[in-house]
């Protein structure tokens, strides 16, 4: 029998975007968000991330999927290819929610990287794949309206959305294509 290793315990994690798994990490339900490390050889001293949103990351596994009935195994990266530094995540996210969102700056986390960017270019290459919030102003306002519609998770029912502080245009754009695409039928 295949021996079984414990979970590893789960790190603090440098979003600070709302996570609709947890709603406690909401910006509005915590007293500060921490920066893990100021002191790294990046423009701001802060460790640089690469965002992808959910739904980009869910519409490259579907496009994986269904490539998956020509070949037997395909591998790919996913990511917008450009990293964002902790502070600009908060920045941003102070920007979409209108909330200042305090900070502390505690020590560095033992083994966290400088940078961590992804390349996708092979998935873009050979599946066409594009991400619909390439930008970490769309991922966060797409999270922030998420959240706002839903302030008790996925455990409460959805309340109408409210504005964020600006329009979201892959949502909108979508919804677009929603309502020709039904016209048409």
């Amino acid at each position: 029998m295949p021996q079984r290793h414990a979970r590893p315990r789960r790190r603090p994690s440098p979003r600070v975007a709302p996570d609709p798994a947890d709603p406690a990490s909401s910006v509005r339900q915590r007293e500060s968000i921490s920066i893990f490390g100021t002191d790294y050889p990046t423009p701001d001293g802060t460790c640089v991330r690469d965002y992808i949103h959910l739904s980009d990351l869910a519409s490259a596994h579907l496009l994986v999927l269904d490539a998956l009935r020509e070949k037997e195994k395909l591998i790919y990266n996913l990511g917008n290819g450009k990293g964002f530094s902790v502070r600009e995540v908060i920045e941003t996210a102070r920007r979409v929610t209108g909330h200042p969102i305090p900070t502390r700056e505690v020590e560095r986390r033992p083994g966290d990287p400088a940078i961590l960017v992804a390349s996708s270019e092979k998935i873009k290459r050979e599946l066409n794949w594009q991400p619909q919030y390439p930008t970490l102003e769309a991922i966060v306002r797409s999270a922030w309206d998420w959240f706002c519609a839903h302030p008790q998770g996925y455990a409460a029912p959805s309340k109408p959305r409210p504005a964020s502080n600006s329009k979201s245009a892959p949502a909108s754009k979508k919804k677009t294509s929603a309502k020709k695409k039904r016209g048409k039928q």
